[in-house]
C-alpha cells in the first residue's frame, strides 16, 4: 500500500518527466545500476523549493556579521552563530573544532583617505590585513614612487621620514564592451567535458617576473621601514582595476615571531590614477590618512565549523560523507560569493536533509573551514587530525570510513556539473545522480581538476574528494576578493537550486551500499621514502 503524500508524488512525476525529457536530449542515460531515490529527490526538491533558509542563513554571515577573516573577531562571532544555526536545524554534533596553530587575529576600525588640495576628494580605501594602523592621522604632501627595478629607489632614498608615500603608475582603464558577468553556455560546458592537451608552454618567464617583482617590492617596505614612512597608499593593479572595485589580501604576516607590517592602505585605480596625474604636472597635492587596525593574540588556534546528520544504519553509521567549503573571506567586503553563500549552500543543503524526515544510512557531516584563504589551512589541518598527513602518507583509522567530500568554492553561481577529479569510476554514479537535475542545467561531468580550493586536501591523502562546476556570474570580474563581494551579488535561485542538488547528492552517497571509488593512494614524498 503506498503511503506517499499526493503533493510530493505529483512533484515525482514533474521530475521524471522533465528528467526523462532531459535524457533523451542529452548524452546518453546514467548506466540503470546506480540507483535514485526519487521520491527522496523529490522530497528534497520540495522542501528546497517551497521553505529555503539559504539566503536567510547568507544575510547573517554577511550584512550581519560581515567579513570573516580568519582569527578575526568577525570570524569568531560568525562561527559562534554557525554553531547556534546547525543546532536550530535540529543537527547533531554541532562545535568550533580547533585544527591547529594559526596565529594573530587582525581587524581595522577606521580607514579614512582623502585629497584636501588643490581640491577636496575622498578615496575608496582599504588598509591591507595583519598591517599596523597608524597612532595620529597624518596629513601633509605625498611623495610619487614609480619603480620598476630595486635599482630606481635610490632617487627616493633620504626623502620618505614621516610621508605619505604613494606606490605605483598610472594605470591603464579600459572600457568595458562585453558583459562582466556570464553563465556557462553549451559550448563552455562542451569544452570542460574534454581533456584538455599537455601544456608545452613554459612558465619560467612568468616565475622571473614575479620574482623581480617580489625582490622590488622587499626593497621598497624595507627602505619605508628604515627612513620611517608613515603609510603606503598603492592602486588595485590587478585585473578588476576599474570602477572604483579594488581587490586586496595581506599586507603582513599573521605569525607572532614576525615583524609587524607597515600601514599599506589599497585605493581605488582611478582616483590614485588622479592624484598621480596632477603631481606629475607639478600640482601640490595634500592628503590626510587616518587608519586604525588591531592585532589579537588570544587565541592563536584556527577552528573549523562542523556539523552533522548522524547516519540510520548502524552497519555503515560511522562511515561519513562530507560537504563544505570554506568559512573564512578577505575583509574588503562580506565574503558573499568568497564563500559566504557556499556555506550557506552546505548549512541549507543539512537542513534540508533533517527537515525532509530522511535517514541517510551513513552520517553526512558539514565542514566549514577556516584559512583557506592563507593555503587551505584549515582542510589540511582537519584532514591530516582526521585522515591522515599528506606529508608522510601515514593514514589514520578514520581514513577508511570517509566516503567521499563535495565542496563548493567558485562564487554563487548554479551547479551545472561536477570536476571528476581524474576519478572516472564515479563517471557512471554521479551522471545518475545528475539526472534529476538536468532541469536545473546541471548535466555536465569533466575528467579535468579544478584546483585552488578545500577539496584538494582530501585528494592529496587518496580520499574522494570533488568540487563542483558553477556558472561564472561576475566571479572573476568584479567580486573575487574585492570591495564588491557583497550579498548582491548572490543570485537567489542559484543557491537555492544548489542547495538542492548538493543535498541530494550528499544523501545518496550516505545511501550506496558501498562507498564511492577510490583512485590510487598518492606516493609519500621521496624524501620521506628514503
Amino acid at each position: 500500500m503506498s503511503t506517499k503524500h499526493p503533493k510530493l508524488e505529483l512533484l515525482r512525476i514533474a521530475v521524471l518527466a522533465v528528467a526523462a525529457h532531459a535524457s533523451i536530449a542529452s548524452a546518453p542515460c546514467a548506466q540503470a545500476h546506480e540507483p535514485v531515490d526519487w521520491e527522496a529527490v523529490t522530497r528534497i526538491r520540495d522542501e528546497g523549493m517551497s521553505n529555503s533558509k539559504v539566503m536567510e542563513t547568507l544575510w547573517y554571515l554577511t550584512d550581519r556579521y560581515g567579513p570573516r577573516l580568519t582569527n578575526s573577531p568577525q570570524e569568531r562571532r560568525a562561527s559562534e552563530w554557525a554553531v547556534q544555526r546547525f543546532e536550530e536545524f535540529g543537527l547533531s554534533n554541532a562545535a568550533r573544532e580547533p585544527w591547529g596553530e594559526f596565529g594573530l587575529g587582525w581587524s581595522f576600525e577606521r580607514c579614512v583617505v582623502e585629497m584636501t588640495a588643490p581640491i577636496y576628494m575622498p578615496l575608496i580605501a582599504i588598509p591591507k590585513a595583519w598591517t599596523l594602523g597608524l597612532d595620529a592621522p597624518v596629513s601633509g604632501v605625498p611623495i610619487l614612487i614609480d619603480a620598476e627595478s630595486v635599482e630606481d629607489l635610490a632617487q627616493y632614498a633620504g626623502q620618505l621620514a614621516g610621508r605619505i608615500v604613494l606606490n605605483g603608475k598610472v594605470n591603464a582603464v579600459a572600457s568595458h564592451f562585453e558583459a562582466t558577468a556570464k553563465r556557462h553556455d553549451a559550448d563552455s560546458l562542451a569544452e570542460l567535458d574534454t581533456v584538455p592537451e599537455p601544456s608545452t608552454d613554459s612558465n619560467a618567464n612568468r616565475r622571473g617576473e614575479w620574482r623581480a617583482r617580489r625582490a622590488l617590492r622587499n626593497a621598497l617596505l624595507d627602505m619605508l621601514r628604515a627612513e620611517g614612512a608613515a603609510v603606503v597608499i598603492e592602486p588595485d593593479g590587478g585585473r578588476r582595476n576599474d570602477y572604483g572595485v579594488i581587490m586586496l589580501g595581506s599586507g603582513g604576516s599573521y605569525d607572532p615571531g614576525e615583524e609587524r607590517g607597515m600601514p599599506q592602505v589599497t585605493v581605488s585605480t582611478e582616483q590614485f590614477n588622479r592624484i598621480a596625474r596632477l603631481i606629475q604636472h607639478d600640482t601640490e597635492v595634500r592628503m590626510n590618512v587616518e587608519v586604525e587596525t588591531t592585532f589579537y593574540d588570544e587565541d592563536t588556534q584556527g577552528y573549523n565549523v562542523v556539523a552533522e546528520l548522524p547516519g540510520s544504519d548502524p552497519s555503515v553509521a560511522d562511515e561519513v560523507v562530507m560537504i563544505g567549503g570554506h568559512f573564512d573571506s578577505w575583509h574588503p567586503a562580506t565574503g558573499a560569493t568568497d564563500n559566504g553563500a557556499s556555506c550557506a549552500v552546505a548549512m541549507e543543503a543539512l537542513r534540508i536533509l533533517k527537515a525532509s524526515g530522511l535517514k541517510p544510512r551513513r552520517t553526512i557531516r558539514a565542514a566549514l573551514w577556516t584559512g583557506e584563504e592563507q593555503g587551505l589551512l584549515g582542510s589540511r589541518g582537519y584532514v591530516t587530525n582526521h585522515f591522515g598527513d599528506r606529508e608522510t602518507m601515514q593514514l589514520l583509522p578514520e581514513h577508511e570510513k570517509l566516503s567521499g567530500y563535495f565542496n563548493l568554492d567558485n562564487g554563487a553561481g548554479r551547479i551545472r556539473g561536477v570536476y571528476l577529479q581524474e576519478n572516472l569510476g564515479v563517471r557512471p554514479i554521479f551522471d545518475a545522480w545528475l539526472e534529476p537535475f538536468h532541469d536545473m542545467g546541471a548535466e555536465t561531468l569533466t575528467y579535468r581538476n579544478t584546483g585552488g580550493t578545500d577539496h584538494l586536501s582530501f585528494d592529496a591523502v587518496g580520499l574522494p574528494g570533488f568540487q563542483f562546476i558553477q556558472d561564472p556570474m561576475d566571479y572573476g570580474s568584479r567580486s573575487h576578493h574585492s570591495n564588491m563581494d557583497t550579498y548582491e551579488r548572490v543570485v537567489e535561485t542559484d543557491v537555492v537550486r544548489s542547495s538542492i542538488i548538493l543535498a541530494s547528492f550528499a544523501y545518496h552517497a550516505a545511501q550506496r551500499d558501498a562507498m564511492l571509488p577510490r583512485k590510487s593512494l598518492p606516493a609519500a614524498p621521496e624524501s620521506v621514502q628514503e
